[in-house]
């Protein structure tokens, strides 16, 4: 693939994937605790008597773990990943103590501002765990610069 380093480097359907990443209970707890403290992020016994059946990540510590992989990819070479909003955020399962994680992200449609100097991409991004299993999907109106 070639390097992206602006939005005109961009291609509809082109892909990006991350790096894994493991969660851990501690991590799960340690989220939960400071920004979502509800017994299924926080205790196993309290979390069995959920919907969630077991100690599950919050969709916010989902959400947060996708944003880190997404920067990881680099779907936008050197730089930052700027969004005007999000559409499509969806948590499908959840998130278990030691699942490894990893992202995929599909270019969805690209918009060239016609008054500056940069552009509007769309990737939808899928995050994945160990088994193959879609855990999360996000697409973020993101805003790129263009060449020149």
């Amino acid at each position: 693939m070639a390097q992206v380093e602006w939005f005109d480097d961009l291609t509809i359907g082109m892909r990006f994937k991350s790096p894994e990443v493991v969660v851990s209970e501690a991590d799960i707890k340690r989220f939960a605790a400071e920004y979502d403290p509800q017994p299924m992020h926080l205790d196993h016994e309290a979390a069995k008597a959920t919907l969630f059946k077991g100690l599950a990540a919050s969709g916010w510590h989902t959400a947060a773990i996708a944003m880190n992989l997404a920067i990881q990819a680099r779907p936008f070479g050197p730089h930052p990943l700027i969004g005007a909003g999000v559409d499509g955020l969806r948590w499908t399962i959840p998130v278990r103590p030691g699942d490894r994680l990893h992202l995929v992200g599909e270019v969805m449609s690209l918009t060239p501002s016609k008054s500056k100097p940069q552009g509007i991409a769309l990737v939808k991004w899928t995050m994945f765990n160990q088994n193959g299993e879609e855990v999360y999907t996000f697409t973020p109106i993101a805003i790129v610069p263009r060449r020149g």
